[in-house]
């Protein structure tokens, strides 16, 4: 196996990887924004504080994967950026106005205290809708048409709730007392939402995709998917049982956030599973959007020392500030 054929596969991947990072960790960021709403000032505060050492250092994977688009499929950022700018700009627009609000909100009097709580709120909701949109678009290749629009907007409501019981689950973890329970409750009501997204979404693909239909079910590849609905299955109706046990306030307070994470681990495998070869769905192959093997090999080199890095840093970070959250202020 040549470089031109090995490298391209090894980019995209790497992307892939980059991009479910950012969804996991920035998603639960996302959602304890989008519960700030349901608490009450001093539960705000544990919940902004749950977030502090690790919210800024989460988009970091979101720059990688755009990065790697970007200098390793040049032809495929092009062609996604160009049909994604306006939700590609709401998303920006949400995620400078939380992080704008996150630290405003730290030093404000009590009387400002409220408006940066809805500035963060605000953008959470908006760079979560926005994420969801263009997921759906990009899933669908760009397609025009008013299905394919339904269908992004399905995924633009699908993704928050699915956001908002991965942070209610992140509370779990890092909170104690009325805070952590009221999290489990939260986590309940937002159960439903993301199992009928996930199964309103999982009919309405193969539908809105000829490709994805025939992968999907025809053999051998139905055979090779089947695991991925079923590991999903399992781990999201054991994430409601653990909701109903007393336990996940002690010593399984991992659990659901654990189980969450595995599926969203598993809808990335499922995506990858229906979209390989394409980076662009029906356009555009791997081979076909990647750049030159002589600029490939050059990426890598940088990628080989920036990737581990990150990875490093991140999972320092985790292990440094693991434990209850705090409520945060700044000296």
């Amino acid at each position: 196996m040549n470089d031109a054929t090995w490298m391209p596969v090894a980019f995209l991947g790497l992307m892939g990887l980059a991009m479910l990072l950012y969804v996991v960790l920035d998603g639960f960021d996302l959602g304890v924004g989008m519960l700030l709403r349901h608490a009450d000032d001093a539960q705000r505060d544990l919940m902004i504080g749950s977030l502090g050492p690790f919210w800024d250092a989460n988009e970091t994977w979101l720059v990688l994967g755009i990065g790697i688009l970007l200098i390793a499929f040049p032809k495929a950022h092009g062609v996604v950026m160009g049909a994604l700018y306006l939700p590609v700009a709401f998303m920006l627009i949400g995620l400078i106005l939380r992080g704008v609000a996150f630290d405003f909100r730290v030093k404000a009097p009590s009387g400002h205290k409220q408006l940066w709580t809805r500035a963060f709120f605000a953008g959470s909701v908006i760079a979560a809708v926005a994420q969801g949109w263009m997921l759906g678009r990009y899933i669908t290749g760009f397609a025009d048409g008013w299905t394919a629009d339904l269908f992004a907007a399905a995924i633009a409501v699908t993704l928050p709730a699915a956001y908002v019981l991965l942070g209610a689950c992140w509370l779990i973890l890092k909170t104690e007392g009325e805070l952590q329970k009221r999290a489990v409750a939260w986590a309940k009501r937002a159960w439903p939402a993301m199992v009928l997204g996930i199964a309103l979404v999982s009919i309405a693909t193969p539908v809105v995709s000829a490709t994805v239909r025939d992968r999907w079910f025809t053999l051998p590849g139905f055979i090779g998917l089947l695991p991925i609905p079923l590991s999903t299955a399992a781990a999201l109706l054991g994430v409601r049982a653990l909701l109903n046990s007393q336990r996940i306030l002690g010593k399984l307070c991992w659990l659901p956030f654990t189980l969450v994470i595995g599926v969203f681990v598993m809808g990335a495998l499922g995506l990858a599973y229906s979209l390989y070869p394409y980076v662009v769905m029906d356009r555009m192959t791997v081979w076909q959007a990647a750049s030159a093997p002589a600029s490939l090999a050059v990426i890598l080199a940088g990628c080989a020392v920036t990737v581990p890095a990150i990875l490093g840093y991140t999972v320092y970070s985790y292990r440094v500030f693991r434990g209850k959250a705090t409520v945060p202020s700044y000296a």
